[in-house]
């Protein structure tokens, strides 16, 4: 066996033992874990602003994207006493999250073997009650990463008629997400019923390219719109986060025109291009911090739905091409 490569650093005051740092992550880029860690250390300044106070999963492939994983809500016992969490009560036990608010945490979870960033929607200073709600574009079999920039053109269309702006990145894999700020007071409850009566929307104005079902025998060339993923609990990969895919994608902030002139691709954004990206995305993620926005008119279906409620009754005129 070979002779472990390791460092000791110093990183906000605390020190680190950086280990194992030849071993290969992506195999066939020959993407090591050093390289992993320097991305975490060079993104850290867009990173932690977006996942500020907010707990976090760990998604730990201590071999590298070709061998087992594991999620871990539960904060090591282990973990240095410099790293933050913070306890959320769940219906059977307590689970003490990590929460990442400094660059030495997000390097001691790169370390950890954890490539992707998953935090909750809300903040722990008001742990029910979400600041974002997302749309999750996910295409089918059948379906191409330009039928999902397709569609979210249509939900830019929808959202702008509820006077609500949402913000598009890659999700580093097939599909794209669409966030929306929040202003406070809302629920879980609140964002899943909004984010799904959008949906209900583009499924009824887009029937043959747009589903909410969740058999996925039933999505087949179409994009599926995952309200669920609004849910207590649920988490997803957050801005700049690297997927455990071939290439080494990252999730990207994008700007609408480039979803409109369908200038991105599924896996454009990688651990090789993402840093000389981050002069457009930091711009577009300030304009993301200063929306603070109501849905109520999305949750009521606005002034001009049915006195029923009734979704499905709902049709928006957009332009589907």
């Amino acid at each position: 066996m070979g002779t472990e490569i390791s460092e000791m650093v110093e990183i906000d005051g605390h020190v680190l033992k950086l280990s194992n740092l030849d071993k290969v992550f992506w195999p066939d880029e020959q993407i090591t874990k050093a390289r992993l860690i320097k991305y975490y250390f060079d993104m850290a300044p867009f990173i932690l602003p977006i996942i500020r106070n907010r707990p976090l999963v760990l998604k730990r492939y201590p071999h590298g994207i070709e061998g087992d994983f594991f999620y871990q809500k539960e904060c090591p016992s282990y973990a240095p006493e410099w790293v933050e969490t913070f306890p959320i009560k769940h219906s059977h036990k307590v689970i003490n999250y990590l929460v990442c608010n400094n660059t030495a945490t997000l390097i001691w979870m790169a370390n950890q073997g954890c490539l992707e960033i998953h935090g909750w929607l809300s903040r722990v200073e008001n742990i029910d009650s979400p600041d974002l709600a997302v749309i999750d574009l996910d295409p089918a079999e059948g379906a191409s990463f330009r039928d999902v920039l397709k569609v979210a053109r249509i939900i830019r269309e929808a959202l702008d008629a509820f006077g609500i702006k949402g913000f598009p990145k890659t999700s580093g894999s097939a599909g794209l997400h669409i966030f929306i700020p929040l202003s406070s007071g809302y629920t879980f409850e609140d964002i899943t019923k909004a984010v799904k009566c959008l949906a209900e929307i583009i499924v009824n104005t887009y029937p043959n390219g747009v589903t909410i079902e969740r058999a996925k025998s039933k999505r087949t060339g179409k994009v599926y719109l995952d309200y669920l993923q609004n849910g207590r609990g649920k988490t997803m990969a957050f801005p700049y986060s690297l997927r455990p895919l071939p290439g080494a994608p990252v999730s990207m902030p994008v700007s609408w025109e480039e979803v409109e002139q369908m200038k991105i691709a599924a896996g454009g954004f990688s651990l090789l291009n993402a840093r000389s990206r981050v002069v457009i995305s930091e711009e577009l993620t300030k304009i993301f911090f200063q929306e603070k926005q109501n849905i109520d008119e999305l949750l009521n279906l606005g002034p001009s739905a049915p006195a029923t409620g009734n979704t499905k009754m709902y049709h928006l005129d957009l332009p589907l091409s």
